[in-house]
């Protein structure tokens, strides 16, 4: 065999040494605390040795191997991929793996194929983005883990209809319109059509559930079968007021159980730094939260200063999320921390943010043709897609890898999929608990992660606070007669907010019907401030910077939606 073939070939045991495995039995739900998973075809081998995958519990823990070795078996790989090693040993000492301390997970190490690694969801071409191949989502493709049955719902600017998304943007039933019985999305602005007008929200719905239709599947998300629900609030130019995200949200919790909402992403933000423990934004989440969805939120861009997360990211509950770097492949080695990227602590509570970090840097997702972005950046890839970088698009890779834990473990809370998301996190691109939190996501160790839930006996936030002080510096002027700028208690739809019955109303479809929310005289509305329209940037409330050469875009800030376009 060529030097080449043989580097390829240790490879693929690495990457897929527990890829063939029967490890889709490992679950995050597993809470026993009985001792490590040993697979079954392991203990089916009667005589002679077997070849095994072993991971551990933690990296540097040498006992594992000592212990094989005591058994009369024989270390023959490290496999730092999936923090464990391969060996051989005796069929006849296999009953003892599972009371081993330190291990995870023990399973048959069998010979794979080539186009194993390289097979998508779908078996086209190869995904090209190297972050599915860094947070491990394709070890779960492998085992049919795609998404299937999952809704993650989108509170952002409309989603295009095209081809990657195509019969799983799920239409929205209007019950009191019986002319228009369903539309493609709640739409919560002054804007006529669910359109993505802006183009940020079509960009992170391909990085959660885009397929690759327009490429072959070469540019798939990370849950390439999993459902979405458009729950527009920002229109062309990407401006949304606080009142028009808490209406998104109320909503969403209100629908779930009629469209099966099991994550709720937030690529979204503002620099209030009213404590979480009164504020709206947080209540909601919060709200969101107890019901049954995991919420996963951007950290925001204003890094690499401490104390920059974003509000709802700051709250202790949901999952925060960091951007690192790939470099385009998909080794951690070579990772690297955008100063972009957010860091804590929070600003008002000295909260430990974010939780975790993702790939956010130069990824590959759709184009919403004739959006704002698509138009002012006209550079594309493969003709249906472009470039962006942000913690908008971190926040989205997240949002895709939750959707596969729960089509694999339906059963699990969002406290227990937060638990298993930070205890498997891999260390990349720095070492500083407040700029990577935990580390970087993996999917394939989050479905086999220890014993354990997060966010125990956390204090709530109560929601009265301040409206106006929940938009820190972000302003929006409505398109009335007036050119209003929302400010104090009024909503997008020049209302006086009520906080105590947003608080103390329980929300279900039909309370929804009874808010002031649903109604349909939702305004339009455009930036306002010195720091939203830029000469490179035009500022709004997603995540992210224009793409330049290998930076990844102007040095703007203060933007309430984080994202970047080349």
């Amino acid at each position: 065999m060529h030097a080449w073939r043989t580097r390829c070939a240790v490879l693929l045991v690495a990457v897929l040494g527990a890829g063939g495995l029967a490890a889709p039995n490992v679950r995050a739900d597993d809470t026993t605390g009985a001792g490590a998973f040993v697979d079954a075809r392991v203990l089916a081998v009667a005589s002679g040795n077997v070849n095994v995958v072993v991971q551990k519990l933690a990296a540097g823990d040498q006992g594992p191997e000592a212990a094989i070795s005591k058994l009369g078996g024989t270390v023959t790989r490290d496999l730092p991929i999936v923090d464990g090693f391969a060996a051989t040993m005796p069929a006849s000492a296999t009953s003892k793996l599972a009371s081993i301390p330190g291990v995870r997970a023990v399973t048959l190490d069998e010979t794979l194929h080539p186009q194993g690694l390289l097979s998508g969801p779908t078996n086209k071409s190869p995904p090209k983005s190297a972050y599915i191949k860094e947070i491990r989502a394709d070890s779960e493709w492998a085992s049919g883990v795609t998404g299937q049955g999952v809704t993650v719902a989108l509170v952002d600017t409309g989603i295009a209809n095209v081809p990657d998304l195509a019969g799983r943007v799920l239409p929205v039933r209007n019950d009191l319109n019986l002319l228009n019985p369903t539309s493609p999305c709640e739409n919560l602005t002054g804007e006529a059509t669910c359109d993505d007008n802006y183009g940020h929200g079509t960009f992170i719905a391909g990085l959660i559930a885009g397929n690759g239709a327009s490429s072959n599947g070469a540019w798939s998300g990370v849950a390439p079968n999993a459902n979405l629900v458009s729950v527009k609030v920002a229109g062309r130019d990407g401006s949304a007021d606080v009142s028009n995200v808490l209406a998104g949200i109320q909503w969403v919790v209100s629908f779930k159980d009629r469209y099966g909402i099991k994550v709720l992403n937030l690529s979204l933000g503002t620099d209030s730094t009213q404590s979480y423990r009164v504020d709206p934004l947080n209540y909601a989440v919060e709200k969101a939260w107890d019901s049954g969805i995991t919420v996963v939120v951007a950290a925001s861009n204003n890094g690499p200063a401490a104390g920059t997360i974003s509000k709802p990211g700051d709250d202790p509950l949901v999952v925060t999320v960091g951007a690192v770097d790939d470099m385009g492949t998909p080794a951690l080695s070579d990772d690297q921390l955008p100063d972009f990227s957010s860091r804590g602590p929070t600003a008002a509570d000295g909260l430990a943010k974010p939780d975790v970090v993702a790939p956010g840097a130069h990824v590959v997702s759709l184009r919403a043709p004739g959006s704002d972005i698509d138009t002012q950046f006209p550079t594309y890839v493969d003709g249906a897609y472009r470039k962006g970088s942000g913690t908008s698009m971190s926040t989205g890779v997240v949002s895709g890898s939750v959707a596969l834990m729960l089509q694999a473990n339906p059963s699990l809370t969002p406290d227990r999929v937060k638990y298993a998301l930070t205890a498997t996190a891999r260390g990349a691109a720095s070492v500083d608990p407040l700029a990577v939190g935990a580390g970087l996501v993996d999917v394939y160790g989050a479905l086999r992660a220890p014993a354990g839930v997060a966010n125990q006996n956390v204090p709530r936030s109560n929601g009265l606070g301040s409206l106006d002080l929940s938009r820190g510096s972000v302003q929006v002027a409505l398109d009335d007669p007036l050119q209003t700028v929302v400010s104090g208690q009024m909503t997008a739809q020049l209302l006086l907010w009520n906080p105590i019955v947003y608080t103390s109303t329980a929300w279900s479809p039909l309370t929804w019907y009874l808010t002031d929310f649903a109604g349909s005289n939702w305004r339009g509305s455009n930036w306002r401030g010195s720091n939203w329209r830029g000469s490179n940037w035009r500022g709004s409330t997603w995540y992210g910077e224009v793409e330049s050469g290998s930076w990844y875009g102007s040095n703007w800030r203060g933007s309430a939606w984080y994202g970047a376009w080349d």
